[in-house]
């Protein structure tokens, strides 16, 4: 057992792409169209669970920040299923909801998060604003494609990956046996970059992980999140919560 420790503690890695349990709650509610102001505890929660014990069957080092959201939720949801007092209707007396902080702070988190990217958007202007003396471009004006970045976010993938783990019914354990060695995520990277330019169509998110391995697995999420920050693959949804795709970002 010593031994087997040892291997899942060399791929245990700290995934710096999540950005902290509010931005998973605030993806929680875009993506299934949740009111802000009237959230429904038991679905959050049980759509956060989900994300959490994602993480945790792959033994990514989840931030504790994230434990502690788990509990606020879990204990949200706890006193929304209490019976409520009566109160009498001549009393002023103001039954706080129990959501009432957690939404104040979706909120004031949605607001910094969009002036955040309002603020990135104005540094890329100005970033393409220069002088220099008057030229003439014409004989070397081209026309240059434009990038396709996608929109996809670690959230869609961790989740097209726990449907990819359900539909394969690689359940727990998933390794059965100690390797000699483990591949490197730069090797990874590189096997995953051929197989997507390979397809000239895109490739099936599932199809990128072919072994019943844990560390197969997270050292593929892993490369693959390298090569979208890299700008080298992007990946992309028919529709929300469909089928996830990874393209060559020069396609």
């Amino acid at each position: 057992m010593k031994g087997r420790n040892k291997l899942n503690q060399a791929y245990q890695v700290k995934l710096d792409t999540f950005e902290g349990p509010l931005d998973l709650l605030l993806h929680l509610i875009n993506q299934y169209e949740i009111d802000i102001y009237d959230i429904p505890v038991a679905t959050i929660t049980e759509q956060y669970m989900t994300y959490i014990h994602t993480m945790q069957r792959l033994e990514l080092n989840i931030a504790s920040e994230y434990l502690v959201m788990a509990a606020t939720l879990v204990e949200i949801k706890s006193q929304m299923l209490l019976p409520k007092p009566e109160l009498e209707e001549e009393s002023e007396e103001y039954m706080e909801d129990p959501r009432e902080e957690l939404m104040q702070r979706l909120i004031e988190y949605r607001k910094y998060k969009e002036a955040a990217v309002q603020l990135q958007e104005k540094e890329i202007e100005a970033n393409q604003i220069f002088t220099r003396p008057p030229i003439e471009f014409d004989n070397y004006v081209q026309e240059v494609p434009a990038v396709v970045q996608g929109d996809t976010s670690v959230y869609d993938m961790l989740n097209a990956l726990n449907k990819m783990l359900e539909r394969k019914k690689w359940n727990q354990p998933l390794d059965t046996k100690i390797k000699r060695a483990e591949i490197s995520i730069e090797q990874r990277m590189e096997e995953v970059l051929r197989v997507v330019n390979e397809a000239k169509d895109g490739i099936l998110f599932d199809d990128l992980f072919t072994y019943q391995s844990r560390s197969h697995i997270v050292v593929t999420f892993i490369a693959l999140l390298e090569l979208m920050k890299e700008n080298q693959v992007y990946c992309e949804q028919t529709e929300q919560l469909e089928a996830l795709y990874v393209y060559n970002m020069e396609e």
